[in-house]
């Protein structure tokens, strides 16, 4: 026998033992209802939208949203600068990109315009108005910018949301290029729910409260003499912790820690038992909750999420980078919240534009067609092998097949998913891996027709073919790379299949072809090739 021999048919051998039993059984397995152990259940191939039915969603991102908290943000700051330099405006914003400074004294309009062009001047263009007063309108390029910014935060918070739900290959893409997004997620059956977690903007803030909490709005107010301080703000909460009747806060607009300061959150308990959030900051974070907290001890701090008051605590001493949310939640409701916080906030609000349910039948029969279409390719390209490479066609086939089932097991190992691109991609791997054959077999009978022998063609057809098909691979993966990185969830399916059938049928081709040939002349005294 050739050296090693035994060990290569070993290596083949093991090698797709192994690929059938993570790949190809568990698939057999659910399809037959054979037996099959819970640990290889769990790498059974996973299917896509297209194959397995889920729920896909039309959702518009509101970027406005985004535009207000910038205005809001800018216009606070200019504020207190303001009054830091003894100048009393009135600040108001009068749309999603523009507020309006009224008040500002004749005498005081140099201070104004410092502090201004500090501030504002390279977001807002400031337009003078009579009687001391400005407009702040945000800049085009500005408001482009963070319109685009916030399409791609909430394209990417809301990946890393349904990915720890346990969705996987979500496919999230952009309409037309503008605020739209298109959602799918594949195996998803409870919509209400997905909804909720896309659709949460999460946004965390921690502020001081100044007044209340008291079931009337007006009874707040006439601690300020009915008039709100334009840098306070009135929000809703509830009067006990999982319910009760609405009550109102006076808090600070202005929140100097927020959910960016956030590491981590994760589901807990508090004093008394009950499902919450424990929370850890960021060392920048910390350092700021220290101070907020080590400088208003005794005064109450208010936990906002989404604009509302979920609970409010007394500051009994200083806090550094760990914390406590709790306020009356169910297990299921702090595991949420949970994993809306560690995925980061969306910097704007969705609205459901339409929901589509894709169901398991379609999936069916997209799978029946693909799987037929396969087999039809596998039947064709197997007929002409026999036909024009003889006994050598054998040789092909086997590799073919070995190739096939190998890139079926790696695909389930990994955890990727198979969509009716990825079926797609099956059908170009057996083209790949027919060619490569084609590449060889044509080398071989060329060193046949030199007058070679026919061990020695065999090694000349490999190890010259050997480059050329390393090089056209590494091509072909680069293109599958590239596909990967800037397509969509279909696109991503067939690319992920192409570049893993690439690697398997280098092994194939080269490794697994080579030794059936080796095997095949062993058992010959005199050497001869049918090809």
């Amino acid at each position: 026998m050739y050296k090693n021999l035994r060990w290569k048919l070993l290596t083949i051998v093991a090698v797709f033992v192994a690929f059938f039993a993570v790949g190809v059984y568990p698939l057999l397995a659910a399809r037959y209802h054979l037996p099959i152990p819970s640990w290889l259940k769990a790498y059974e191939l996973k299917l896509g939208l297209d194959l397995k039915g889920g729920v896909q969603l039309h959702m518009r991102v509101n970027t406005d949203d985004a535009l207000r908290i910038t205005t809001t943000s800018v216009s606070e700051q200019l504020r207190d600068s303001l009054a830091t330099s003894g100048i009393t405006a009135t600040i108001n914003p009068t749309s999603p990109s523009s507020f309006r400074v009224e008040g500002i004294p004749q005498d005081k309009d140099s201070v104004f315009r410092a502090a201004a062009d500090e501030i504002a001047g390279t977001q807002y263009d400031r337009n003078p108005l009579p009687g001391g007063s400005y407009e702040f309108r945000m800049k085009p390029n500005i408001d482009r910018d963070l319109r685009e910014q916030a399409v791609d935060q909430t394209m990417q918070t809301i990946d890393r949301r349904v990915n720890e739900l346990g969705v996987t290959e979500p496919s999230i893409a952009r309409q037309s290029g503008g605020d739209e997004l298109l959602i799918q997620l594949p195996g998803v059956t409870d919509i209400a729910h997905a909804k909720d977690i896309i659709g949460k903007t999460a946004q965390l803030e921690f502020k001081l409260v100044e007044a209340g909490p008291s079931s009337s709005k007006d009874d707040l107010l006439k601690q300020f003499n009915g008039q709100l301080p334009g840098d306070m703000e009135i929000l809703p909460g509830t009067a006990s912790r999982g319910g009760g009747e609405p009550v109102y806060y006076i808090v600070r607009k202005i929140a100097p820690v927020t959910g960016q300061d956030l590491r981590s959150a994760k589901p807990g308990l508090d004093e008394n038992n009950a499902p919450a959030v424990l929370f850890e900051l960021k060392s920048q974070g910390a350092t700021k909750f220290g101070k907020l907290s080590g400088d208003n001890i005794g005064r109450y701090l208010a936990i906002v999420l989404d604009n509302r008051v979920v609970e409010s605590a007394r500051l009994e001493g200083r806090i550094t980078d760990h914390g406590r949310i709790s306020g009356g939640f169910t297990p299921e409701s702090a595991n949420d919240l949970s994993l809306t916080l560690r995925s980061g906030a969306l910097p704007a609000s969705l609205t459901s534009l339409e929901e589509e349910v894709v169901g398991p039948t379609l999936g069916a029969d997209s799978i029946r067609e693909g799987v037929t279409a396969s087999v039809v390719g596998l039947l064709l390209i197997l007929g002409f092998m026999l036909i024009y490479y003889k006994l050598s066609g054998l040789n092909a086939i086997v590799a073919l097949i070995a190739n096939l089932v190998i890139l079926i097991g790696l695909m389930a190992y990994l955890g990727a998913t198979m969509t009716l691109p990825g079926i797609a991609g099956f059908v170009l791997t057996m083209g790949v891996g027919v060619d490569s054959n084609v590449l060889i077999f044509e080398r071989i009978k060329e060193e046949l027709a030199a007058q070679r022998g026919v061990r020695a063609a065999i090694n000349a057809g490999f190890s010259r073919v050997f480059l050329t098909l390393l090089d056209t691979h590494i091509a072909s993966l680069i293109a599958a790379l590239f596909l990967f990185q800037f397509g969509t969830g279909p696109i991503r399916g067939f690319a992920t299949t192409l570049s893993v059938g690439l690697f398997v049928n280098l092994f194939t081709s080269i490794f697994v072809s080579k030794t059936l040939f080796e095997l095949e002349l062993s058992r010959r005294q005199t050497p001869a090739l049918s090809i």
